[in-house]
Formats: C-alpha cells, sequence, structure tokens
C-alpha cells in the first residue's frame, strides 16, 4: 500500500508508541519525567498526543531513558520529522472538529451508519449545503466552505490505494428532505451511482427492521494499518468525537455488525433507493 502521509495520523502513532515504551518499561510517567529533569505534565501532554509539532530532541531523551536503538529508534524518530509537516488539509483546518480527513486518508478501512442524513463521504454538493443550511447557524460563507472541504474528503475514496468505505444508511436518511425535491433525487441518483463504484458498498437499513442499536445517532469506524488501533467517531450537531478506547470501538464494531445484518443485500439496497427516487421525482 502507497504511503498516505498524514502528520496528524503521524502524531498519534509517535504518543501510542511511547506510551507503550514507558508500559513495557515498568515505570510511571512521573518517574521517567524525573529521570529527564521534565515535569510530569509534559510527558502526560506528551503521551496524549497533546502536542503540535514534536521534537526530536525530547523524543530522542526518551527513546534513550527506555533503552531503544536501531530501527525502531530510526523508525520512530523519523516519525517525528513527519509528524512536524505541513498536512496538505491545512486550508481546512477550522473546518473540521479534529483531524478527520486525516484519518480518513491514512485508513485502511471506513465502516460507517447515516441514521437520518447520508454519510458525508457520499453528499452531494447541493446535499451537504442543505443539510448545513437546516441547522440556521452558519452564514453562507461558512456553509459554502464547509462544502468544499466534504467534497475534498470524498476524494479519499477516488485514490489507488484509498479505503474501501461501508456504509449503512437508515431508509429515514433516504426520505427525509434536505433542500428541494431536485436536491435529494439528485442525491439519491448519486448513492446509487456510488454502489457501483469499486471500492464503495451501500446497505441500506430498512423501516422494517424497526428499532436497532444504532439508532440513537450516526457514527464511523476507523481502522488503520496494524498494530495502530481503530477508532470510533461519533457525530453531533457541531462536530465529532473521536474515541480511541479499544473496549468502546469493540462496543460499536459489535452495533456496527448487528446493524449490518438487519439490512437490506446490496441489490435490494440499490433497488430501494431507485424507487425512492422515482416516487420524489413524480
Amino acid at each position: 500500500m502507497a504511503d498516505r502521509h498524514s502528520p496528524g495520523v503521524r502524531r498519534r502513532r509517535l504518543s501510542a508508541a511511547l506510551r507503550a515504551l514507558r508500559a513495557d518499561s515498568g515505570r510511571t510517567a512521573a518517574e521517567v519525567a524525573a529521570q529527564l529533569s521534565w515535569s510530569a505534565g509534559k510527558l502526560t501532554r506528551i503521551e496524549r498526543n497533546e502536542w503540535r509539532r514534536p521534537s526530536a530532541r525530547d523524543v530522542g531523551a526518551l527513546l534513550d531513558a527506555y533503552g531503544v536503538d536501531g530501527d525502531e529508534r530510526a523508525h520512530l524518530l523519523g516519525l517525528v520529522q513527519e509528524s512536524r509537516d505541513r498536512s496538505e488539509w491545512r486550508a481546512y483546518q477550522d473546518l473540521f472538529w479534529g483531524p478527520l480527513p486525516e484519518f480518513e486518508a491514512e485508513a485502511v478501512r471506513i465502516r460507517t451508519y447515516g441514521a437520518l442524513v447520508v454519510p458525508g463521504l457520499l453528499q452531494t454538493p447541493e446535499y451537504a449545503a442543505a443539510v448545513f443550511r437546516g441547522g440556521q447557524i452558519m452564514p453562507d460563507g461558512e456553509i459554502a466552505s464547509k462544502v468544499e472541504a466534504r467534497m475534498a474528503r470524498r476524494r479519499v475514496l477516488d485514490a489507488p490505494d484509498g479505503p474501501p468505505l461501508h456504509a449503512l444508511i437508515d431508509e429515514a436518511a433516504l426520505w427525509k428532505a434536505a433542500g428541494s425535491v431536485e436536491v435529494m433525487v439528485e442525491q439519491l441518483r448519486y448513492l446509487a451511482g456510488m454502489a457501483a463504484h469499486y471500492n464503495v458498498t451501500i446497505l441500506v437499513v430498512p423501516n422494517s427492521a424497526g428499532v436497532h442499536p444504532a439508532v440513537t445517532g450516526a457514527f464511523s469506524l476507523i481502522d488503520f494499518p496494524h498494530p495502530e488501533p481503530g477508532i470510533v467517531t461519533l457525530s453531533n450537531a457541531v462536530g465529532s468525537l473521536y474515541v480511541e478506547d479499544p473496549a468502546y470501538v469493540a462496543r460499536y464494531t459489535l452495533v456496527y455488525d448487528y446493524v449490518q445484518g438487519v439490512a437490506l443485500s446490496p441489490t435490494d439496497s440499490l433497488a430501494l433507493i431507485s424507487r425512492i427516487a422515482e416516487e420524489l421525482s413524480k
């Protein structure tokens, strides 16, 4: 797989590696910080990925403390340099709550569930604008910028080594009006077209499935190359919450698997999407 360089994910990976090295050493953060004449808070911030531009000097000092050399040392110091690079998403950094596009860029798989709206990676520009406008809390200029950023995110699906996208969409999202009838019909037809994309799987959860574990809200599971742990993102009215706790991710994986089990087949899902588009266009 070609390298999809993401400084934000590199920082996360570096923090996780340093946290694991300290745990393996059997020492507390306070003990290591005292050895290096640092405050305990400094090391805690590093391990929590609460840093913007990692210092090669600081990381080198930690590797010395943990006795890391050879290829592993070279790899981790390489992550320092890569994590200090400027992200290609810097032009949109004020429009995302967290490094969502960077996570998607380095993912090996994305699984997403849309409860009341079509998932962002599958939205048309007009539909996305209608969704943003529906909150009535954004000026038109900000809406235009957010739509542009959302459309830029879609490029990951067409990258030669981009992650496969598995999308579960509740039937309610296909009927809920966003903008005009024309906008909805265009969105549904776009979904039907994306269902044929080599890297995209779209399954509709029919109303007949009734209440299921995911009805309370949209979420996505983002998997990274092994051994990088995956994350779950939870969408809300103002942004997304990113959760790395393995137990939390495992719980949402069970939820996703259950809902996938009650979804229609790809063929039946495409037929339902097309039928709703035809009914709306009458």
